[in-house]
C-alpha cells in the first residue's frame, strides 16, 4: 500500500516543459526579460508569463526582478544546473531519432596535453550522440599529427601553433596564455643556470620560452627533454626544473611563477586540422570546439 501511495506521489508532480525551461535559461545567461525577448523573438510579458507559470509549478521564485535586469536566486541557480542539463539530454534524445543518421569511423591525432583537458569529456559526449561511429585516438606531437593528416593516416588532428614563420593551418579553436610553471615553495626557479623541462624541438612552447629567456638575457640549461607533458610535469613536481605551460594546466602543488623574474610568455593557439569534411568529422569537430568554449 505504502508503496503504491509513492508511486502515485511521483506520477503527480508536474512534469517541467522543455520550452520554458529554454526561456529560463536564456533570461538567466541574458540578465534581463527584455534582451532575452530580442533573442528569442517572444515578447517581455509572454516571457513573464512563462516564468511566472515555472516558479508556480516548483513553489519557488528564480528571478530576483531589479530595474534593469534579473539576478538569479538561490534556487533559480540550482534550476539553471538542472536546466541546461535537461535541455542537453532531451536534445542527444532528438538526435537518436530525428537527425540524419551518422555512422562509419574516425581517426583522430592529439597530443597528451590537449587530450587530458578535453578529449574524455569530448569521446563520452560524442559517443552518446552517435552511437554508430568509431573514434581511433593517436597521441603524438603536433608535428606528427600534421604529417599524418597530409597522408592520410589520420582524419583529423588538433595541433599546437604559434612558432614564428609556422604556416597556419586549419581553423584556431582555442588561444591560451603560455606561463612559466613550478612547484610551489620549490627552489628551482633560483638556479643559475635555469633548469628547464622542455618537449622536443618543434615545440611551440619549447621555442617561445627560450626565445624569451634569450631576450631577458637569462641563462638556462634543458635538464629534461621529453615528448609528453605528463613527463615535464613529473620533473616539475620533483622541483628539478621549471617549464612553459598553459595556464589551465597549471594544478597545485604546482603554480604559476609570475613573481621570480622570468620573462612573460605569448599566447599560443590549438588549431584543428581536418583532411576532408564529411558529417563523421564535421560532428567531432562540433563537440570538440563546444568543449574549449567551457576550459
Amino acid at each position: 500500500m505504502e508503496s503504491s501511495v509513492s508511486q502515485f506521489r511521483t506520477m503527480s508532480l508536474p512534469l517541467l516543459d522543455a520550452e520554458v525551461l529554454r526561456t529560463f535559461v536564456v533570461i538567466a545567461e541574458c540578465g534581463s526579460f527584455t534582451r532575452a525577448a530580442k533573442q528569442i523573438h517572444r515578447t517581455p510579458a509572454a516571457l513573464s508569463m512563462q516564468i511566472k507559470r515555472l516558479e508556480e509549478n516548483i513553489g519557488r521564485a528564480v528571478f530576483l526582478r531589479e530595474p534593469r535586469h534579473v539576478r538569479l536566486t538561490g534556487e533559480g541557480e540550482i534550476l539553471l544546473s538542472y536546466g541546461r542539463r535537461l535541455l542537453k539530454l532531451n536534445e542527444e534524445a532528438l538526435q537518436q531519432f530525428i537527425a540524419p543518421a551518422i555512422a562509419g569511423s574516425i581517426s583522430f591525432g592529439t597530443s597528451d596535453d590537449i587530450g587530458t583537458r578535453i578529449l574524455p569529456g569530448v569521446l563520452a559526449q560524442f559517443a552518446r550522440s552517435f552511437p554508430a561511429v568509431q573514434v581511433d585516438v593517436v597521441l603524438t606531437s603536433s608535428r606528427e599529427s600534421l604529417a599524418r593528416v597530409d597522408s592520410g593516416e589520420l582524419d583529423m588532428a588538433l595541433i599546437t601553433v604559434g612558432n614564428e614563420g609556422q604556416e597556419m593551418r586549419g581553423e584556431v579553436v582555442h588561444t591560451e596564455p603560455l606561463v612559466w610553471a613550478g612547484r610551489e615553495g620549490g627552489i628551482a626557479v633560483q638556479r643559475s643556470p635555469l633548469p628547464l623541462a622542455l618537449a622536443n624541438q618543434g615545440c611551440v612552447w619549447r621555442r617561445t620560452a627560450l626565445d624569451a629567456l634569450d631576450v631577458a638575457g637569462i641563462p638556462f640549461r634543458i635538464a629534461y627533454t621529453c615528448e609528453h607533458c605528463a613527463a615535464q610535469e613529473a620533473a616539475l613536481l620533483a622541483d628539478l626544473a621549471v617549464a612553459p605551460f598553459p595556464l589551465s594546466l597549471v594544478r597545485p602543488p604546482l603554480k604559476k611563477l609570475d613573481k621570480e623574474g622570468l620573462p612573460e610568455l605569448a599566447k599560443y593557439q590549438i588549431s584543428l586540422v581536418r583532411s576532408a569534411s564529411n558529417p563523421v568529422t564535421n560532428a567531432l569537430a562540433g563537440h570538440i570546439k563546444e568543449a574549449f568554449i567551457g576550459l
